[in-house]
């Protein structure tokens, strides 16, 4: 049994967004992954984001 979506999810094709019921979204491109960072590129955005969870912390408990 096949379903078409009635939302658009940015998929510029012509013959619609269709595909079976039990099968879920075809994989997309992604503009850039963690995985594919260097070592030190991870380690640098792994810091800046913990420096902001705890700005964020001690921002709420001022």
């Amino acid at each position: 049994m096949l379903h078409s979506h009635d939302r658009d999810h940015g998929q510029a094709h012509g013959h619609g967004h269709i595909h079976g019921s039990a099968s879920p979204h075809p994989p997309q491109a992604v503009p850039w992954s963690i995985l594919r960072m260097a070592l030190v590129a991870r380690l640098g955005t792994a810091l800046a984001a913990s420096a902001g969870l705890w700005a964020a912390v001690l921002l709420a408990m001022r």
